[in-house]
């Protein structure tokens, strides 16, 4: 048998060609990573780091990422002219967009308002000079009581809360509706102290509710001169009459509610914007807060569960809810809060969604709450239907209240969730005033 004899020479050069090679791959991987850490580097230090602010100037919302050309102040009159023109060219139809004036570096605009022609019923005269057109509009656009005051009561009792001047106009190739608020005079001193006010105006249009502005807040004055411009499109002009205008005067507070000076409404249905602008001037009136007699209903369920220690709750639905907007016209957007109780402490608080624009909600939310003690006795749950709001104070439009000391079929629906535990138990309830 041959004797096997192995070659020494080729596996004693193996590990210099391994080491060579991990050696290159190794100064090949550190060159990389020192290259593309350089890279990022670099970009960090020219790139414009991500930024989201919002500058105000008088009253406009600048966001960067969202600006366009049109928007951007200190360009020359001609960029304005072609910006101007590729921006109206890109809205499109049946949608919402706000348009301001043309303003310099500072806010201010740079062309004054041309003379427009005035409502011959809504002329602005002195303030005690009234003529028979302007006496018969008023009080058709004026709700009529059933017993009249003297007129002499009447001034005595409604405060002077100043007047506001605006214009309207209709552009019938875009089917846009023009607003324009020009300023308001003789506002009350909101502020004690400084006897002054900090006023800022927010117009909504009703029924809908849909389209909802404000404007910029001029600090103390008593008659401040917005002279700011917004325009809504897709309003086709069959349906101006059929809108109002509702303006709700304020005064900023930066450390408190803001406060309501007081409102304006204005029906559509009496004006005529076919012949071009029509400048207005209305009194600011007290902010109608209409409370109606009904309540209207709240379907709630209720089950006590011993063996948990737990209240299951479940919000069904409402009906027959009252119109809580000033002017009556557009329906509620109603949620329900419930508030558990126990001796007269809350310990926990629930909310359904908003139903947008309905009187008659359907909610079907069902809430479970850990009760701290033994039994229901000294526990109460109180629902409170409220209708919200975006640019105001949520109304609260009724209240419902389930505990032992409740009253009538109220009371008898407690006693039975008390005497009958885990059984689920729903009933009709009417809402009081909040």
């Amino acid at each position: 048998m041959a004797p096997i004899v192995v070659s020494g020479t080729s596996f004693d050069d193996v590990p210099a060609v391994v080491g060579i090679v991990s050696a290159f791959g190794l100064i090949f991987t550190v060159s990389m990573f020192a290259w593309i850490c350089c890279q990022r580097k670099s970009s960090k230090a020219t790139k414009t780091p991500p930024y989201k602010f919002v500058h105000m100037l008088k009253g406009v919302d600048i966001y960067p990422e969202n600006l366009s050309n049109k928007k951007k102040f200190g360009a020359d009159e001609k960029s304005d002219h072609k910006d101007k023109d590729s921006s109206k060219a890109r809205i499109p139809k049946n949608s919402l967009h706000l348009d301001l004036e043309s303003r310099d570096q500072n806010g201010n605009f740079t062309k004054t308002p041309a003379k427009v022609r005035s409502s011959p019923e809504i002329e602005s005269v002195p303030p005690k000079l009234c003529t028979d057109s302007e006496k018969d509009s008023v009080s058709s656009q004026t709700p009529v009581s059933d017993k009249p005051a003297a007129p002499s009561q009447q001034q005595n009792n409604a405060p002077n809360l100043g007047s506001l001047a605006f214009s309207l106009k209709y552009n019938f190739d875009k089917k846009a509706l023009l607003v324009n608020i020009i300023e308001a005079h003789g506002l009350p001193a909101m502020d004690e102290q400084s006897m002054t006010s900090d006023p800022y105006i927010k117009m909504s249009i009703l029924p809908d509710k849909k389209h909802r502005v404000k404007t910029r807040v001029l600090r103390k004055t008593l008659d401040p001169a917005f002279e700011e411009t917004f325009t809504f499109y897709g309003i086709p002009y069959s349906q101006v009459p059929e809108l109002s205008l509702h303006f709700l005067v304020l005064s900023f507070d930066r450390f408190s509610r803001d406060d309501v000076i007081g409102e304006v409404l204005v029906p559509m249905s009496g004006i005529d914007l076919s012949e071009g602008k029509v400048q207005m001037h209305r009194d600011i009136t007290k902010r109608n807060c209409r409370k109606s007699v009904g309540r209207g209903e709240l379907l709630v369920s209720l089950c006590y569960q011993s063996t948990t220690n737990t209240l299951t709750v479940v919000v069904l639905k409402a009906r027959h809810l009252p119109k809580n907007d000033v002017s009556g016209l557009s329906a509620a957007d109603p949620y329900v809060k419930v508030n558990l109780y126990h001796d007269k402490k809350r310990i926990s608080k629930k909310k359904t969604h908003v139903k947008k624009c309905t009187l008659n909600p359907v909610f079907n939310e069902l809430f479970v709450f850990d009760i701290p003690c033994e039994g229901i006795e000294n526990i109460s749950v109180e629902f409170m239907v409220i209708d919200f709001d975006r640019m105001m104070k949520n109304e609260i439009i009724g209240r419902l209240v389930l505990g032992a000391s409740a009253e009538g079929t109220v009371g008898e629906h407690w006693r039975e969730i008390c005497e009958h535990p885990r059984r689920q138990i729903a009933k009709w309830h009417c809402l009081s005033d909040g």
